[in-house]
């Protein structure tokens, strides 16, 4: 067997570079680390990667020419001169990366005869479009900030809020009529979250429920609705950190008449890297399905940072190693300040564009990201992978379809690291540099 080598390092021009091949050997040096790696031991089967399509993206695409678009939807999307992505997420009517709050009914509408998804067809819909001709599959969530103002207990998009309990059926409503009129522009749809953020009061457009509220929402209204529709689609929970994802889950899929509208728990990456929370949802329940479904640097734009690269590789492995089976980023795009945002709440994105020089700016994360998503592909099987190496060594190992083996592995130290890497009997040793990634294909 022979491996082929990927890298991106700080200090060199490796960005997803093919450095060689390596012919594993019967022996190699066991006195250094070891990377073990078992394809019998078999875990979670992977969904895809992905990103999000907010309105912030589009329209920053729309302010640049042709060329430079097409370049940033490849980049993402082609699985061979780009990083392979197969998901996307979208927002039901504004977030924070919108120009403004906005709705698609007219304020007191219940029976939503006034609804109108014309805005997305502006900017939104046809980033889609082009990024359904690079991948053969695009599996899209779609993910509410909030209920327009007029059904909310704040009359207000914005600052948290609850959804009135005479709207309840309304806003279930507004989900398929969502997907219905999405559906009429060939946009359809594989999941729908409950609510984005379902614990956050934020400046921006937000909603807040309980657990025991959501729960009773999903099983009451949102999931009848969603059966009764003509959607084949799927229903992620929680849609929040992981610090409390477990107590959330468990409220929610403990009752078995909320539980059976359920195909997953979603969670995002902010305020703890408590990876360890997944395997204990995983291992309540063992059924339901993990998806990580938003994170991003915040603080705005972080030109020639290394660490936001490593932040994703240290997340995505800590998170596919506790069974979580698709990956979707924020922004697929930001402008060259961070935004547009409405409430200047402005991030990074792993592509910015720079619309002064129209081109693209690919940030690290881009990079660190693609070592994932364009070799570890839909339907692969999360392979046992041990190491004995230091702390900021880490590491995940897949089986494609196709029977190639993925081992990917992150060195954040500061100094080169001998590594060996063994499957079966064969094996061998490299070095891995300082900051950096390395993915290897083994066949």
């Amino acid at each position: 067997m022979k491996a082929k080598i990927f890298r991106t390092a700080k200090n060199s021009r490796e960005r997803l570079s093919e450095i060689g091949t390596v012919t594993l050997q019967q022996t190699f040096d066991t006195t250094i680390p070891v990377i073990a790696i078992n394809p019998q031991q078999r875990f979670q089967t992977h969904i895809g990667f992905g990103g999000a399509f907010t309105e912030a993206a589009a329209y920053t695409l729309s302010e640049v020419s042709k060329d430079i678009r097409a370049e940033a939807i490849k980049a993402y999307y082609d699985p061979e001169n780009g990083i392979g992505y197969t998901m996307g997420r979208t927002t039901i009517h504004s977030s924070d990366f919108s120009l403004e709050n906005y709705t698609y009914v007219s304020d007191g509408d219940n029976d939503l005869a006034s609804f109108d998804l014309s805005r997305e067809d502006k900017w939104v819909i046809p980033m889609i479009r082009d990024a359904k001709s690079w991948s053969k599959t695009l599996d899209l969530l779609a993910s509410p900030w909030s209920p327009p103002a007029w059904m909310k207990t704040n009359n207000n998009m914005n600052f948290g809020g609850k959804l009135l309990p005479e709207h309840r059926l309304t806003w279930a409503n507004y989900f398929v009529k969502y997907l219905d009129h999405m559906k009429d522009r060939g946009v359809d749809f594989w999941a729908v979250s409950v609510q984005n953020e379902p614990a956050a009061t934020q400046v921006w457009d937000s909603c807040i429920y309980s657990a025991e509220e959501e729960r009773d929402f999903l099983k009451n209204y949102l999931g009848p609705v969603l059966e009764a529709s003509n959607h084949d689609i799927k229903v992620l929970v929680w849609d929040h950190n992981r610090d409390i994802i477990v107590e959330r889950a468990a409220t929610i899929l403990l009752d078995k008449d909320a539980a059976r509208y359920v195909f997953g728990v979603a969670m995002h990456w902010y305020v703890s890297e408590a990876f360890e929370n997944l395997s204990v949802v995983h291992n309540m329940f063992p059924d339901t399905h993990i998806v990580f479904t938003e994170g991003c640097q915040e603080g705005g734009p972080h030109v020639g940072s290394w660490k936001t690269g490593e932040r994703y590789a240290r997340n995505i492995i800590g998170d596919l190693n506790n069974w979580v089976e698709g990956w979707i980023d924020w922004n697929l795009v930001l402008n060259e300040l961070g935004g547009p945002n409405h409430v200047n709440n402005l991030c990074d994105a792993p592509i910015l564009v720079d619309r002064n020089e129209n081109k693209l700016i690919y940030n690290s994360s881009y990079y660190y990201i693609g070592h994932f998503s364009k070799f570890i592909r839909p339907k692969a099987v999360r392979i046992g992978c041990i190491s004995n190496a230091q702390p900021l060594v880490r590491s995940t190992a897949y089986q494609n379809t196709d029977g190639g083996i993925v081992l990917v592995v992150q060195n954040e130290s500061d100094s080169l690291q001998s590594i060996s890497i063994a499957l079966g009997q064969q094996g061998f040793t490299l070095k891995l540099p300082e900051h950096s990634i390395t993915t290897f294909i083994i066949q």
